[in-house]
């Protein structure tokens, strides 16, 4: 006999409360295997495909893409050892009790831990008919979750607005309630096929209804520039439009002066970090000019042998770690529970990455550890996750020491924020030429500004200085690195 399990929406990473449906996986009437991916989902640190731990039959979804679910809401429930038409036993294969204690269910809640099998062909079932949605007094969705069987009077499956399984019936013609050949209609008030989540948020944050849009991209997918171009002509419709004699007094949507912004997704989790860094840690900045003419030649010659080039930010950071054994003290945290201050033997550079989904910090393991060349490749291969929005969030969490370019703004200095619970943040303004008193004369030499921010438990001037010369000694004299290598 089939056990209807349900899985919730588990937890996703350190600090993470909730997450953004961004895409279904799967539909209800699906079979699904174990660790088989069900649903896309955008924390504010990443994108994440959930697996489900269980093998079976998907009874139910729960959430509407683009809705919010907090962390342990349901997200679907599986038939577990139910079986497939015609006798077949696909959907049992890989069931698990409710407790995950059985050999079929892994219990992961991320991709890419625990078993691995390769996920069966999904096939589509029709699952019983339940109770009629009108018992709860909420009206049907006709959303499709499984294909119209047999002739008149034939059942299809459908969701109800509280995720349970309803049924509507096809007509002598073959025609369903909602008067289209063949299928049951497309859901009247369903997820609608947007592109990208960054998509959706802006048409919600601009109050259009992305049903009311037709796509240009493949099957009706709705662009950003399907957005964009609806929003440019609703404000020409509104600049265009008569004004009523006299309208009727209506709540308003923006403050007065200002307009409201949501502090969520990442923008939300920016602002809490910063805040709390801002309030637990006493922190403290020095800077100081160093002549980079020496370290850009020697880029220069590095990436003239043929060999994978080699990013500046990659060499910025191996000067770094090298500053980092110098003066450990930097490479800390402090636990004020214990009254210590922890001295971390490893070194997890993060660098900020402006996306457009906000600030990022990825996190580069190890980064004593690696060479130049190492390091860039792994620089280019976190940026490009933070580009498309496909960061984990181990690739997100765990970093010991950040490194901060601020130049790519043009911009030649700043007061970096501390990312808690991190000791220090190296801040590196752009480069450019400026006139510089090189072996006694004047001359034109490429110079930045370089600063440090620190936690000032951790450490006195003292050491924050002789971080901060040591790092300008090596920007103007790339040799001194040798000492280290």
């Amino acid at each position: 006999m089939a056990q209807v399990l349900e899985f919730r929406l588990p937890d996703l990473g350190e600090g993470l409360t909730e997450a953004e449906i961004v895409r279904w996986l799967v539909e209800v009437g699906d079979v699904v295997a174990v660790d088989q991916p069900v649903v896309e989902v955008e924390t504010a640190k990443a994108m994440v495909d959930v697996p489900c731990p269980y093998a079976g039959v998907v009874t139910a979804r729960f959430g509407e893409e683009g809705s919010e679910l907090p962390v342990g809401a349901p997200l679907i429930t599986v038939a577990v050892g139910a079986s497939a038409p015609g006798g077949s036993t696909e959907a049992s294969t890989g069931s698990t009790a409710a407790s995950g204690g059985s050999a079929g269910g892994s219990g992961n809640v991320l991709v890419g831990y625990g078993t691995s099998e390769a996920p069966a062909r999904r096939r589509r079932v029709r699952p019983a008919p339940a109770v009629p949605a009108a018992a709860n007094g909420r009206s049907m969705a006709a959303e499709p979750v499984g294909e119209p069987h047999g002739g008149p009077g034939a059942q299809t499956a459908g969701r109800d607005a509280s995720g349970a399984v309803a049924t509507a019936t096809v007509d002598e013609s073959g025609v369903t309630a909602a008067g289209r050949p063949g299928a049951p209609e497309a859901v009247a008030d369903g997820p609608v096929p947007v592109i990208s989540p960054l998509v959706r948020r802006l048409a919600r944050e601009n109050g259009l209804d992305l049903k009311e849009l037709t796509g240009s991209g493949p099957d009706g997918l709705i662009l950003r520039a399907d957005v964009e171009y609806a929003l440019r002509a609703a404000a020409v419709q509104t600049r265009t439009a008569p004004v009523p004699a006299a309208t009727p007094a209506a709540a308003p949507a923006t403050t007065p002066g200002g307009t409201r912004v949501p502090l969520k997704g990442v923008r939300g989790a920016v602002a809490d970090k910063l805040s709390r860094s801002r309030t637990e840690i006493p922190d403290a900045t020095c800077w100081v000019d160093a002549d980079a003419t020496e370290l850009m030649r020697a880029r220069a010659a590095m990436n003239a042998t043929g060999a994978p080039k080699i990013s500046l930010l990659a060499l910025l950071a191996r000067i770094c770690t090298a500053a980092l054994a110098r003066f450990p003290e930097l490479n800390s945290t402090v636990d004020m529970a214990a009254r210590e201050i922890v001295r971390l033997d490893a070194v997890h550079l993060g660098f900020a990455a402006q996306t457009e989904r906000g600030l990022v910090v990825p996190v580069v393991k190890d980064a004593h550890a690696r060479d130049a060349e190492a390091l860039s490749a792994e620089f280019a291969r976190l940026t490009e996750a933070a580009r498309t929005g496909t960061l984990t969030p181990a690739e997100l969490t765990g970093g010991t020491f950040t490194l901060n370019n601020y130049g790519v703004f043009g911009v030649d200095g700043s007061t970096p924020i501390i990312n808690h619970p991190e000791a220090a943040m190296l801040g590196v303004g752009r480069i450019v030429p400026k006139p510089w008193v090189h072996e006694g004369e004047l001359a034109v030499r490429q110079v930045v500004q370089l600063s440090l921010t620190f936690d000032h438990r951790v450490c006195d001037g003292g050491t924050a200085g002789g971080f901060l010369r040591y790092v300008a000694d090596c920007v103007e004299q790339p040799a001194v690195l040798l000492r280290t290598l």
